[in-house]
């Protein structure tokens, strides 16, 4: 799951959203710079990224270009699926991909302090060219690919995914059909569970 899914399935609580939403740029187990939200928001970030490494959908998924794409296969799925969440939105949500887009980077701009430096990085860029609302298009989804590729250490060879997506299209838009129930509820039940709290 990319930035699209983690904050569609972070609940009603800002706070909580605002920590999914930084999850992957926190390390190690020291949250005493935030709110309890937040840590929880942290906490729902990796038990997705847990769920979908480990689902048998995710890895059907991977295994069509895991031969081409080795351990960035995953990454790479992560934004396939963003791309179904986005396109077929109005399955998901009673309000548009447009409103909630705004809402979140309003939500993220307000919390700006609070947020790991990379992420404070990250985030104008994401602002700028509406990378959530982008990913509901192929050039959208391009784009986003090419630029991970950039930021990549190694050659991943990202950027030429979006063949396999076009060629592969439906075929893994309903693996992110059977896999995204799936998620939704392993995460209601995380956000319902006081322990996490």
């Amino acid at each position: 799951m990319n930035f699209l899914a983690h904050l569609y399935l972070s609940g009603t609580n800002p706070e909580v959203r605002v920590g999914n939403f930084m999850g992957d740029f926190v390390k190690g187990q020291n949250f005493s710079a935030f709110s309890s939200d937040i840590i929880k928001g942290i906490k729902l970030h990796r038990t997705i990224d847990d769920f979908t490494d480990s689902h048998a959908v995710v890895a059907r998924s991977k295994n069509r270009i895991k031969h081409k794409y080795r351990h960035y296969s995953g990454v790479i799925i992560d934004i396939f699926y963003d791309h179904f969440l986005a396109f077929n939105w109005e399955k998901y949500s009673e309000n548009s991909l447009n409103a909630f887009a705004d809402d979140c980077y309003a939500l993220v701009e307000d919390h700006i302090d609070v947020l790991p430096g990379r992420a404070r990085k990250v985030f104008p860029y994401m602002v700028q060219n509406n990378w959530l609302v982008g990913y509901a298009s192929l050039s959208g989804i391009k784009s986003t690919l090419h630029g991970m590729a950039r930021r990549t250490p190694f050659e991943s060879n990202m950027e030429h995914s979006i063949h396999d997506l076009e060629e592969n299209y439906h075929d893994f838009q309903e693996d992110f059909f059977d896999f995204f129930p799936d998620i939704i509820k392993h995460t209601s039940q995380f956000l319902k569970n006081k322990q996490n709290s």
